[in-house]
């Protein structure tokens, strides 16, 4: 039996970012940010492709549609609570007085 620590989910491991030749920090956090958005992207895709194929027959592990459903589901979740703090912190700097 395999423990919890053993389970590694791919895209919330944090990954070295690229060196991007810019004068600034916003294109880092910009690149960033684009790469995460593309892997839930991509786990919505995927999830959708093993969901189609338990549907037509091609796949019969529902345990693998499953996990691969809430891996987009969880990725997802994580993406809209991050940008719930995004707009919360640009409103409260909004709300600052200089």
């Amino acid at each position: 039996m395999n423990t919890i620590s053993s389970i590694q989910v791919p895209f919330l491991q944090p990954q070295e970012s690229p060196k991007v030749q810019t004068d600034n920090k916003t294109g880092e956090f910009g690149e960033l940010f684009k790469q995460a958005l593309d892997k839930v992207n991509s786990a919505q895709k995927e999830s959708d492709k093993l969901t189609t194929g338990l549907v037509t027959g091609q796949v019969q592990d529902v345990h693998e549609v499953m996990i691969a459903s809430q891996k987009a589901n969880l990725s997802l979740q994580l993406t809209m609570q991050v940008r719930n703090k995004v707009v919360e912190a640009y409103q409260e700097m909004m709300r600052m007085q200089v």
